[in-house]
């Protein structure tokens, strides 16, 4: 071979006319310059990838094929992986070469179980109706953490909470589409009532084993939904080698939940000293805070109170990274969100190993609940007693249910953790005028409904495992006789269908499956059965398990409807 014919190749072939430029999508010089504007001198890690597709879908209204190109030169990631990353969560807006860009205004309907009790698909027919489509898009959302002010509808950035298409409209007609922050207990207000005391003690001691033992003897339980006794994780993760992290969970997307943005809206620094006291009881080096999206407001008072925080000198500066989700379900699951916080699609890791062992980053890692992490403060504030005091029906402890539906006065209701559907619809201020109690949603729709019979059986850990049911994040939503399990069963499947996150086939073809059966005048009772038992259990994760609950036990109390 002669030199000249050794030298041909790529740029060189085609009767001599090379190629000027390397395949695909071209660098455009004017998004680039955007996107290096936007990211400054953020430093150009490829977990910050989901943060950086925000301030560009913040800034510009949808992510363009150009400025996800230059995102891609900047982070020397393949544009394949950012395109994968900005199309699995809901609240991007991919626009390709010659598509149009979707209207400056957004308008989220939420279609959740308790919103869908309180009108919410008229809500969307009739929005639907009066909005121009050219300045204003309609589309459906998934719970949005607020089901005791249903129906919800989030305007930009903005929650309307019992929304009517007028009170949408004129919303969006004086361009009131930013998140109201609610009054909140300041740093200054919380360190004055003795706030981060008990982390100044507890640091000063240095005897996480003693304040292991002491959250063990409150009977702390995780408050996220799985409920393993919170103290034992510590030791768990103190067992492995260093450097150890934190993660936080909050993204509480199950539908019917609301009880962390409740806390977080009121007692922020509750949260932040039992997180910062978990921290140091595992000696992790860097704490990170998974927020969901859908929580502007809390995103705020975050971003506020933790610079508070690190100009006291409680918190070096940096040692707390906010993580702000996407519109993703699954990431509620702890090795999704873990697997979000790095900056990719949230899909849950095959376990074995770990994420106590192998968790962010690679290594071993706490991860707690909002909830959970409230109630670590009080604990070492006040003493264990203050859960393993109270006692009711033979259960220890204390439970935020977050109750909404057919009852009077819906919201985070704060009761013995022996509580039965009947105490918490009393201390609901009992069923909605001209209803009568027909059936419940013990611990959102993982948890699918049990019949107003059965309303003498502690909503807590272990005591509903016997009815196919559990108690999960405590969502509770009341169905009267004006309401159709059937319909709710649908609604909650419809839910699964559309967050699985399509990773294993059970789930993603099981869900979509079931939506198709259960849209039957009557269903097909062996092939649904069939269906759960494939998803229960080969399912990766507890979406794809859970998700026949709401099948099963409208089958077995609510034959007449199917």
């Amino acid at each position: 071979m002669s030199l000249d014919e050794s030298k041909k190749g790529v740029w060189k072939s085609g009767r001599g006319k090379g190629r000027h430029t390397p395949k695909g999508r071209q660098l455009d010089d004017g998004a680039h310059a955007d996107v290096l504007a936007l990211l400054g001198d953020a430093p150009r890690n490829r977990d910050l990838l989901i943060e950086f597709l925000h301030l560009i879908q913040d800034s510009y209204g949808h992510l363009s094929a150009a400025h996800m190109r230059a995102l891609a030169e900047e982070l020397r990631l393949s544009q394949a992986e950012v395109y994968e990353v900005a199309t699995f969560y809901a609240h991007f807006d991919v626009v390709k070469e010659g598509e149009t860009p979707p209207p400056a205004l957004t308008v989220r309907v939420c279609d959740s179980l308790s919103c869908e009790l309180a009108g919410a698909q008229a809500l969307r027919s009739a929005l639907e109706t009066g909005a121009d489509p050219t300045k204003i898009r309609i589309l459906r959302a998934p719970c949005m953490g607020r089901c005791d002010t249903a129906p919800v509808v989030e305007l930009g950035h903005k929650h309307i909470d019992h929304a009517t298409p007028e009170s949408v409209l004129a919303a969006a007609k004086e361009g009131d589409i930013h998140a109201e922050i609610p009054a909140y207990e300041t740093f200054d207000a919380y360190r004055a009532a003795g706030g981060y005391e008990a982390l100044a003690k507890h640091r000063a001691a240095g005897d996480w084993d003693a304040v292991e033992e002491t959250v063990l003897a409150s009977g702390l339980r995780g408050l996220g939904g799985a409920g393993f006794p919170s103290g034992r994780k510590w030791g768990f993760v103190r067992s492995y080698d260093g450097p150890r992290l934190m993660a936080v969970n909050g993204d509480e997307g199950e539908p019917g939940t609301f009880k962390d943005r409740y806390y977080l809206e009121r007692t922020p620094h509750l949260f932040l000293e039992g997180m910062l006291i978990a921290a140091a009881a595992v000696e992790a080096t860097r704490v990170y805070i998974y927020m969901r999206d859908e929580y502007p407001a809390v995103l705020h008072i975050l971003a506020k109170e933790i610079a508070a925080l690190e100009a006291s000198g409680i918190a070096a500066p940096g040692y707390i990274e906010v993580r702000r989700g996407a519109g993703a379900y699954i990431c509620g699951e702890e090795s999704a969100m873990i697997e979000s916080i790095e900056g990719k699609r949230g899909l849950p890791r095959h376990r074995p190993p770990f994420v106590a062992q192998v968790g962010l980053f690679g290594r071993p890692t706490l991860v707690h609940n909002v909830e959970t992490l409230h109630w670590v403060a009080r604990i070492c504030r006040e003493g264990p007693e203050v859960l393993s005091s109270v006692e009711k029906n033979g259960r220890k402890g204390l439970r935020s249910y977050s109750v909404s539906g057919r009852v009077q006065n819906p919201g985070v209701h704060l009761l013995p953790a022996g509580s039965t559907i009947t105490d918490i619809i009393e201390a609901a201020g009992g069923m909605t005028p001209g209803h009568t109690f027909k059936a419940y949603q013990p611990g959102g729709p993982s948890s699918g409904l049990l019949p107003a019979s059965i309303n003498d059986v502690p909503l807590d850990f272990d005591t509903l495992q016997p009815l196919g049911s559990f108690i999960g994040s405590a969502a509770v939503i009341v169905l009267s006789d004006k309401d159709s399990a059937k319909a709710a069963a649908l609604n909650m499947l419809r839910f699964f269908e559309d967050e699985s996150c399509g990773q294993c086939t059970p789930c993603r073809v099981g869900c979509e499956k079931a939506v198709k059966l259960m849209q039957a005048d009557t269903w097909d009772q062996p092939l649904l059965e069939d269906l759960c038992q494939a998803m229960a259990d080969a399912s990766i994760c507890g979406l794809g398990q859970a998700a026949p609950n709401p099948i099963r036990l409208t089958i077995k109390h609510f034959p007449d409807e199917i």
